[in-house]
């Protein structure tokens, strides 16, 4: 750590600094999202060490400055205390098993940071019981995706007032602003509640766009151009947004989609928008039905629509589209 800049505060018995501007961290996953997160840190002044079950992601990370850990003990033994660890791994037990692994290795007042997308009952159990054990644990919903270290991260923050305070140079360094982008939403889990719901919204806003560009692409009489309607509306537009940036980007390079197959995942927030939606009688039906057509993508042997032909012919005698053999 700097040397003391500042008076001396306590959280939960433990003693730290205020005024520091840098703060040592240690980051637990080194994808996509960790590396870039860990990058942005270290340009903003701070010292991060970094690292990952993949030594070829520990070293890319080197290779960009980041001190390097070929394991849990190394990285922490390289912190000093009170510490600030990071994880950014899959949700579901890849957490618990990082969390299960790290806890013997720190001390009081130590603080956890999840920056993925766990499910926010799952955070509320790992938090009540890392602070059994005397340390801080903070959940940080963390949107920006690839483009997060060049345009910085939206950062929902939920825990401890006075940690998330401690924190607070490492969140204005990886927001897009010291002043926007980032926030405490509330206690233990508010912040992984609140970036589900926003994951949510996120797959009822592509659904829409998707359904506009799909009923404009079919519309084969005006010979319409759907990438340049994607220019138009993006300034001006009512429905101008990044995701419309992004999807002009995608129609721009492949206005026929071509090669790209009808099949999409999900990552488990929009189901959990919809039955917190049903647990608290608030009606979600846009988000519900984006989840549902995300589900039927999946069905390779479309056997719903099999079966509703095979019905209809059953009542009515209508002709069965048969398959070319």
């Amino acid at each position: 750590m700097p040397p003391n800049s500042g008076p001396i505060s306590t959280i939960s018995g433990c003693r730290y600094e205020e005024g520091i501007t840098n703060v040592e961290v240690g980051m637990v996953g080194l994808g996509k999202m960790g590396a870039n997160m860990g990058e942005r840190l270290l340009r903003g002044g701070h010292d991060v060490v970094g690292f990952d079950l993949n030594p070829g992601s520990v070293q890319r990370a080197v290779d960009a400055g980041l001190r390097g850990a070929s394991s849990l003990d190394e990285m922490v033994g390289n912190l000093v205390a009170p510490r600030v660890i990071w994880i950014m791994v899959p949700s579901g037990d890849p957490v618990d098993e990082t969390i299960v692994a790290l806890s013997p290795l720190l001390d009081p007042g130590d603080i956890l940071i999840d920056g993925g997308n766990s499910n926010y009952h799952d955070t509320m159990r790992r938090a009540a019981r890392i602070e059994d054990a005397g340390c801080h644990f903070i959940d940080v919903g963390t949107s920006g995706g690839v483009w997060g270290l060049a345009e910085g991260y939206s950062l929902m923050i939920g825990g401890d007032e006075l940690v998330v305070e401690r924190l607070t140079p490492i969140f204005e360094t990886l927001a897009p602003a010291p002043d926007k982008g980032w926030g405490r939403t509330g206690p233990s889990g508010a912040g992984h509640f609140v970036k589900m719901v926003h994951n949510g919204i996120e797959y009822g806003l592509m659904q829409a766009y998707a359904e506009g560009f799909a009923l404009m692409n079919a519309k084969t009489d005006l010979n319409l151009d759907v990438a340049q309607v994607a220019e138009i509306w993006k300034d001006g537009s009512v429905v101008r947004s990044w995701l419309l940036d992004l999807t002009a980007d995608a129609l721009a390079e492949n206005p026929s989609m071509d090669g790209i197959a009808p099949y999409v995942p999900d990552s488990g927030e929009g189901r959990w928008t919809v039955v917190e939606a049903i647990d608290l009688n608030v009606s979600v039906p846009v988000i519900a039905l984006s989840l549902l057509r995300r589900i039927g993508s999946r069905d390779e042997v479309e056997y719903s629509d099999r079966l509703v032909s095979a019905m209809r012919n059953q009542f009515g005698g209508h002709a069965i589209k048969r398959e070319a053999t």
